[in-house]
C-alpha cells in the first residue's frame, strides 16, 4: 500500500479513457494506522465506496504531524493504538495540529465505548473495524466532514455575535446622547461605519450644555480603524465631556486631551484630529479650536459656505510642543454649523484613485441647501456613498454633527 497522497480511486463511467483518469477533486483522507492489514481493509472500503476519496496512509502520530503540516485533508481516519500515541491522546494530537479537520476514529470490536469517548473528546464519528460496509463507510466520512463544517460555522457565528455585542458597547461610548438642558440648539447626528471594518473606528462626537447655558460640541477622529482606536476614541470623548463639565475649556482642554491620547495610545504613530467649539448664551459667535481636523460647513438660509479657522496640529503629532489658538467664528441668527470627519469627502469615486474632495462636497451641499437638517445630512452621506459605490463604498467611517441655534 503506497504512502504518498496516494491511493486514488479512478473515476467511474464514461469512455475507457475516462475510467483510467483520476478524479482530482476527490475527498482527501489521511489514514493514521500502524497495522498493514487494517490499512488494506480501509483501502478496499475506499475502492468500493460511492464517495470518491484521495487516500494517504501514515503509520504513526509523528508521520501524521508531518503530513498535516504539508497538506490539510478533509478528514482523518484515526486508529487509537499507535506506536507513539495511545487512546484519546491520539484525538488530542490530531486536533492540536489540525483542529479544522474532521476526525473519524477507528476502533476494535471490543472498543465501542472508547469510540464514544473519542467523539466526546472532539472526534466527529467512530467506526468499528470489521463491521463497516462500503456504503456506511462513505456516508460516515461525508457526514463527519459536514458536521465539522457545521461546528466551524457555529463557532464563526458565535464570534460574530460577540463582535456585534462589543460593537454595540463601543457605539454607546462613541456615539452618546447629547446632554442638553433646554432647546437652545437643534442637533442632528449621524454615524456610518466604513465598509472595511466590522467594528467601529475612532470617529467620535459629543455635545454638552454646561450649567451656565453654554453649548459645547466636539467632533474627532482617531487614526486607524480597529478596536484599540475605537476604545481610544471613547476615552477621549469621555475625557472631553468631563473637562467641559469641570469648566476646563480652550487650549488647556486640548492639551489635557493630548496628554490622555499619548498615555493611552498603542504607539507613537497614533494621532487624533478634532474640532471643539463653545457658544455662550447671547453671543453672536462660537469660540472654536481646531487640531488638524477638516473645516466645516456654515448654513445660512439657502447658502452654504466652507469655513476653516486657524488651528494647530493633530493631537499626538508633536506632544508637549503644539499650540492651539482659540478663534471666533460669527454665526448669524438661525444659521447652522455642520461638522464632520474626513470619511465624508475622502472616499474614492469613479474607477481610479480620485477622491470626492472638499470642493465637490461643498458643491453637493449647495445643491441640497434648502433641505431641513435631517434630510440635508442624510442626503450628503447618501450622495457620497453613491459616488463611492464603484469602489465598494466608503472605506472610512463617517461622523456628522449638525447644530442649529435658535
Amino acid at each position: 500500500m503506497s504512502q504518498p497522497w496516494g491511493i486514488r480511486v479512478p473515476s467511474s463511467g464514461g469512455s475507457d479513457d475516462s475510467r483510467t483518469s483520476w478524479q482530482w477533486r476527490e475527498t482527501s483522507v489521511l489514514l493514521v494506522e500502524d497495522d498493514p492489514g487494517d490499512a488494506l481493509l480501509v483501502e478496499e472500503l475506499v475502492a468500493d465506496s460511492t464517495l470518491k476519496m484521495d487516500l494517504r496512509w501514515v503509520r504513526s502520530m509523528a508521520e501524521a504531524r508531518e503530513a498535516l503540516a504539508a497538506e490539510r485533508p478533509d478528514c482523518v481516519l484515526l486508529d487509537l493504538n499507535l506506536p507513539d500515541t495511545q487512546g484519546l491522546e491520539a484525538v488530542s494530537g490530531i486536533r492540536a495540529h489540525a483542529d479544522q479537520v474532521a476526525v473519524v476514529v477507528l476502533t476494535g470490536l471490543a472498543e465501542e465505548e472508547t469510540g464514544l469517548a473519542a467523539v466526546a473528546a472532539g472526534a466527529q464519528d467512530y467506526l468499528v473495524k470489521g463491521r463497516v460496509e462500503p456504503e456506511l463507510f462513505g456516508r460516515a466520512v461525508r457526514y463527519a466532514i459536514q458536521r465539522k463544517q457545521a461546528e466551524q460555522a457555529a463557532v464563526a457565528l458565535q464570534a460574530s455575535q460577540m463582535q456585534a455585542q462589543e460593537n454595540a458597547r463601543l457605539e454607546r461610548g462613541l456615539l452618546p446622547r447629547p446632554l442638553l438642558h433646554d432647546a437652545t440648539v437643534d442637533v442632528v447626528t449621524r454615524y456610518r461605519p466604513g465598509r472595511a471594518h466590522a467594528l467601529l473606528g475612532g470617529d467620535l462626537y459629543d455635545i454638552v450644555q454646561s450649567t451656565d447655558g453654554a453649548v459645547h460640541a466636539l467632533i474627532g477622529d482617531v487614526s486607524g480603524h480597529g478596536p484599540d482606536e475605537a476604545a481610544l476614541g471613547v476615552a477621549l470623548r469621555i475625557a472631553w465631556r468631563t473637562l467641559v463639565l469641570s469648566g476646563v475649556t480652550g487650549a488647556e482642554q486640548i492639551a489635557r486631551l493630548e496628554e490622555i491620547l499619548v498615555a493611552e495610545r498603542g504607539g507613537p504613530q497614533v494621532f487624533a484630529t478634532l474640532t471643539s467649539l463653545t457658544r455662550r448664551p447671547g453671543e453672536p459667535h462660537v469660540r472654536m479650536i481646531r487640531a488638524g481636523h477638516p473645516g466645516l460647513l456654515l448654513r445660512t438660509g439657502d447658502r452654504v459656505e466652507w469655513v476653516e479657522v486657524d488651528g494647530g496640529p493633530a493631537l499626538g503629532v508633536v506632544p508637549d510642543a503644539a499650540r492651539w489658538p482659540v478663534r471666533e467664528l460669527k454665526v448669524p441668527q438661525d444659521a447652522a454649523l455642520v461638522l464632520f470627519t474626513d470619511g465624508l469627502f475622502e472616499g474614492h469615486i469613479g474607477r481610479g484613485r480620485e477622491r470626492l474632495g472638499e470642493e465637490r462636497l461643498l458643491r453637493m451641499a449647495r445643491e441640497v441647501a434648502t433641505l431641513p437638517p435631517d434630510a440635508f445630512v442624510d442626503e450628503l452621506i447618501e450622495r457620497a456613498e453613491s459616488l463611492a459605490e464603484s469602489q465598494g463604498g466608503l472605506a472610512d467611517d463617517v461622523a456628522v454633527l449638525h447644530l442649529r441655534w435658535k
